[in-house]
């Protein structure tokens, strides 16, 4: 009897594999090299992951369906282009694909989807780390100093540590000695290092950080995008809420989005116009070098905001939460980390030269966001560019914090806490409006309410930034693999936990801290 079932399972996964052979919608290389070309594309490669799950947990049901005793066996399966059993139209992925295994030895499932070249995976990370946020650094260096240039190569050198430990933590030794990839995600190692005892705990903790973080970031963008539309144009009598209220009104359509094929493809063409206009602003600064005012440049630091600064550099290289869908979907995995070498080097380089000679052309007048600091004729022109970036970029954190809250709260399952957001016709059902119109307005409310660019930039990176890029991955490695460490790496990930820890907190506290200050300022006004 069991050999039948068996068999009979085996000829219905072949027959739906067959009837449902189609290009995957979310293929990560389109995904991630076009859509995660933006600063936040931290958890957009995992999305396509998330979606990837849902859609193979309705697939795993109608086999369920169809092995069951009294199961309607002349059921027609569904083939390509029948969205009965699909999210938002999205074919069903292929049974036994030739990417099945993530890695040499992996078992648990995956799609098919072409891999990328390092220099692919080098440019996902490149955005992700040297995006629209580093219009901050200039501020961090006006409160930290020569302290705070140390801090930027800091940041960089335990970032790129950081992120090599952690894709090492998906990695274990079979039974024959070989190093085989075990885990596919920043949340499946959260959940091994909690197993056995609570085997899901991890993973629901670096969901919440992910959460926070992406959501912070559209607020952060709605914050930008008032900021520097109230700076473009002081004469007009527009505030900087109203502004922020507008660029929120633009962007409620993201509530409808069900993938982001209508915004990945500007997402190039908006790095690239940041790239513009970072160049702009230092051929600025250049032509002023005689003006430079090195003496400003301290070697001592303003005990109350250099914390602040402390998160704003290491929110600027938060990329870890997406490093393992990244490496998993290389051509070589083994040049993952000379990619992240080079990467973080750059990164270090620009970011150090960006903030220190625009620092040094402004000084103590230095601005939250640097581009306030440009002359009023050139101001206008690069604050709107810079808009239309923050808004064209706003989706892409909203849509990968939805896709998280929906896989927690919404999704159809046991563990569910609310009923599915999408009908069995792939339509969108109210709640799942609502949630996504809900999530629009909260980023607006605290734009309004907390319209400090630096503030909130700096409580992210202390408590979000922080966490997932210094304690999190040394705390895993030593915890999967402690064994196998040498002494130095051991001390390593120790100090780093132990740093990380100190930062964390004391930019955490000196963040909210100067945001309370600047609440009862504003409602004192």
């Amino acid at each position: 009897m069991a050999t039948l079932l068996r068999s009979k399972l085996t000829n219905v996964a072949t027959s739906v594999s067959n009837k449902s052979q189609a290009k995957v919608s979310g293929m990560f290389a389109r995904m991630g090299f076009q859509a995660a070309t933006d600063e936040e594309a931290v958890g957009f490669a995992h999305c396509d992951d998330l979606d990837f799950e849902h859609r193979q947990g309705l697939q795993m049901d109608i086999l369920k369906a169809e092995g069951e005793p009294g199961g309607d066996e002349g059921a027609e399966l569904p083939v390509e282009g029948d969205i009965h059993y699909q999210r938002g139209g999205a074919p069903l992925p292929p049974s036994g694909s030739k990417d099945q295994a993530v890695g040499a030895g992996g078992e648990f499932g995956g799609h098919d989807k072409p891999k990328i070249t390092a220099w692919e995976a080098g440019w996902n990370v490149t955005n992700a780390i040297q995006g629209m946020f580093v219009l901050g650094l200039p501020y961090a260096i006006l409160h930290g100093g020569y302290l705070g240039l140390f801090l930027i190569i800091f940041a960089a050198v335990v970032c790129c540590y950081t992120g090599k430990i952690l894709i090492a933590c998906l990695y274990e030794e079979n039974e024959d000695g070989e190093v085989v990839r075990v885990r596919d995600s920043y949340v499946a190692i959260a959940n091994a290092c909690c197993a056995p005892r609570f085997p899901t705990l991890g993973g629901r903790v670096v969901n919440v950080a992910q959460i926070i973080e992406l959501v912070m970031t559209c607020i952060l963008y709605v914050v930008v995008s008032g900021n520097l539309m109230y700076n473009s144009f002081p004469g007009l009598p527009v505030s900087q809420k109203s502004w922020s209220i507008i660029a929120t009104a633009v962007l409620l359509p993201c509530a409808f989005l069900k993938n982001l094929k209508a915004v990945s493809k500007f997402s190039l063409l908006c790095t690239l116009a940041h790239f513009v206009i970072n160049i702009l602003v230092i051929a600025y600064c250049l032509s002023r070098a005689r003006d430079w005012a090195w003496e400003k440049v301290k070697f001592y630091i303003d005990v109350k905001k250099f914390p602040i600064s402390i998160g704003i550099i290491v929110f600027s290289y938060t990329s870890q939460i997406f490093l393992p869908s990244l490496e998993g979907n290389m051509q070589q995995p083994s040049e993952f980390h000379c990619m992240m070498n080079w990467t973080h080097i750059a990164a270090c380089v620009l970011k150090g030269l960006f903030a220190l000679v625009a620092y040094l052309t402004w000084a103590d007048e230095t601005k939250e966001v640097i581009t306030d600091n440009l002359p009023g004729s050139i101001r206008a022109v690069v604050n709107i560019f810079l808009v239309a970036k923050a808004l064209l970029s706003y989706p892409l954190p909203f849509f990968a914090a939805v896709e998280v809250l929906e896989k927690s709260l919404f999704q159809e399952g046991s563990r569910a806490f609310f009923p599915a957001c999408y009908g069995g016709d792939g339509r969108l059902k109210s709640w799942g409006l609502t949630l996504r119109c809900a999530l629009v307005v909260f980023t607006l409310l605290m734009a309004i309410y907390v319209p400090h660019f630096a503030l909130l930039m700096g409580l992210t990176g202390s408590l979000t930034g922080a966490g997932l890029c210094f304690l999190l991955p040394s705390l895993f490695h030593l915890r999967l693999l402690w064994r196998k460490l040498l002494w130095h790496q051991v001390f390593f990930d120790v100090a780093i936990f132990v740093i990380g820890g100190i930062c964390s907190v004391s930019g955490f506290v000196h963040s909210l801290e100067g945001l309370i200050e600047a609440y009862r300022t504003n409602a004192e006004d």
